[in-house]
């Protein structure tokens, strides 16, 4: 946002009008009607595409119109996250909430990161579609001050009380969306960026409260600078930070200097409600998190639910289809995916090894959406898990660059790290007391220790062969096979084996002694028959797939992926 800077000669002009003024016993700043004002603000970040998990769009819909129904002071926000992640919502790329967000009454809301995973043009596409601004501000296009979306701010007046309202995006969004979508774009910092906006705001009005909707988060492993809680400690004026992307419960709220930072968690599991009260000047707060056993009490919002009922109708015959079942939980929990060793990420890895010949895997954790539970396993269950529609690729990579990779993927060790190395054929300890670059060893790929000469075929997805959670060190390398969907790989690979029964083999371990690989055990006879069994035919995987993406929509978005490629 362009700076606005008043002339001397108005300036002046306004000084001589206050004196006169004064002179007769006026007062410029006329008392509020109301002695004391309230607002009750609620917000949800981090949803995720969920529509009934937790507390659901439908109940929280009930919640939020009784509100409206017997209180004159209600607003209705999202922080960011919402409108990619399940399968649902994804299909229409985002529009389905959208219509759910139109009917729940949402009056504003700022892009996450993966509110950009259809690509920047579709979030702008879907700013049109929908009954509220999104937010956006300081996503520009690159070598510009221009947003991507011209409207940075709203002033909303209650009576006679002036609320400003603006949205600040994270610049991770670079890396923690697919990259191609975000193409061409660059992000202002967001301390910089809040700064300014303030800046305007109070030249320009007369305000008695300012929000913050800022997806940021808390979390240390995101640069101090790129966090809410710099903005709370640097920029003056803000008065509350509704914020997201760390997907953190903040059940009273968080005081850092004059602001105060709300957050709900995460899928819907909790509904967010801070109740703001100025009296004389003072500013009070009430906050709370409705979870989903408080909203057992309402109702669903009968037109919510029948938008919801008709986006899961769409797809209930394609994703309800069993293709195999499970007697243990596959843990996709996102505090394990992004610190550990798990079976989901085992088996996601082991099939990407298997349809690609390759001889290492790795996959990063934060791709990994949700855990499937013990029983039948379904298309849906699958698709959940991975939503983004990424591509398995094979690279010819040389060990010193895997070992790059598994540096950084581990640099923020033991913090959680959506690009954490899930991996197949091979195993590697952490030294958790080494500093972040230093942490690996003890590297064995097909029982061998690693050969940093020598060169290997590696399988990943596209996501990270673009730069996707900063992996830079793979953007320039050649892509030397491309293959399909990886939700449809680990489809096939489950409906092969039919009964999934996956645990942790000690792929991943934490381990501050460093030793020599080569006096490792070699691995038994056989025990990586699986990692060597023979490629499926492509001519049934390719009629298979095209079929299922067709379907499914998923062949929509690999098309775009790769037009932007283009």
């Amino acid at each position: 946002m362009r700076k606005r800077k008043m002339s001397k000669k108005i300036l002046v002009l306004l000084l001589v009008i206050s004196m006169v003024l004064s002179s007769f016993g006026y007062v410029l700043a006329e008392e509020h009607e109301e002695e004391v004002f309230e607002l009750t603000i609620f917000h949800t970040n981090d949803v995720h595409g969920r529509l009934t998990d937790g507390v659901g769009m439908a109940k929280i819909a009930t919640i939020v119109n009784q509100y409206r129904s017997e209180n004159d002071h209600v607003l209705m926000v999202d922080a960011g996250d919402i409108l990619h992640g399940q399968k649902e919502v994804n299909f229409s790329e985002g529009e389905a909430m959208v219509q759910v967000m139109n009917a729940v009454g949402y009056e504003y809301m700022t892009a996450g990161n993966h509110d950009f995973n259809y690509g920047y043009e579709r979030l702008i596409e879907l700013n049109e579609m929908a009954d509220f601004p999104i937010f956006a501000g300081n996503a520009v296009y690159e070598g510009t001050e221009n947003s991507i979306i011209e409207k940075e701010y709203d002033i909303k007046s209650f009576g006679d009380y002036t609320v400003a309202i603006f949205g600040i995006a994270t610049p991770e969004t670079m890396y923690k969306s697919h990259p191609d979508g975000v193409a061409g774009l660059e992000f202002i910092n967001p301390v910089e960026y809040a700064q300014d906006m303030m800046t305007y705001l109070e030249a320009n009005y007369d305000l008695d409260f300012v929000i913050a909707l800022a997806h940021l988060g808390i979390d240390q492993s995101t640069l101090y600078e790129e966090r809410s809680t710099a903005i709370a400690e640097q920029v003056e004026g803000i008065d509350l930070i509704i914020d997201g992307h760390s997907h953190t419960p903040l059940s009273d709220g968080m005081t850092v200097g004059d602001s105060l930072i709300v957050q709900t968690g995460n899928y819907g599991g909790n509904l967010g409600q801070v109740v703001v009260t100025i009296e004389d000047g003072e500013i009070g707060y009430e906050v709370d998190l409705i979870d989903s056993a408080a909203a057992e009490e309402y109702d669903k919002n009968e037109e919510v639910n029948d938008i919801i009922a008709a986006a899961e109708g769409e797809l209930s015959d394609i994703f309800s289809r069993v293709i195999g079942t499970t007697d243990t939980l596959l843990d996709g929990e996102r505090e394990n995916v992004r610190t550990k060793e798990t079976n989901l990420g085992n088996l996601i890895t082991d099939a990407m090894i298997k349809a690609s010949g390759a001889d290492i895997a790795l996959t990063n954790g934060g791709g990994i959406r949700a855990s499937i539970q013990p029983g039948d396993i379904t298309v849906g269950d699958v698709v959940d898990v991975l939503p983004f529609g990424n591509i398995l690729v094979t690279q010819e990579l040389t060990g010193e660059i895997i070992m790059e990779a598994l540096e950084h993927g581990t640099r923020a060790y033991p913090e959680p790290e959506g690009g954490f190395p899930q991996v197949a054929g091979m195993t590697y300890k952490i030294n958790p007391d080494a500093a972040a670059g230093e942490r690996i060893h003890s590297v064995m790929i097909g029982g061998e220790a690693i050969d940093l000469n020598r060169t290997y075929i590696f399988a990943t997805n596209d996501f990270l062969v673009a730069g996707g959670d900063d992996y830079t060190m793979l953007e320039d390398i050649e892509i030397y096979e491309e293959f399909y969907d990886l939700a449809e790989v680990v489809i096939e690979h489950i409906e092969e084996m039919d009964t999934v029964n996956y645990e942790v083999d000690g792929r991943i371990q934490a381990d501050d002694t460093v030793e020599d690989p080569a006096d490792e055990e070699e691995p038994v006879d056989g025990e990586d028959d699986d990692e060597e069994e023979a490629i499926p035919q492509t001519g049934d995987q390719n009629y298979y797939l095209y079929m299922f993406l067709l379907s499914s929509g998923l062949f929509i978005t690999a098309v775009r992926i790769k037009k932007s490629q283009a």
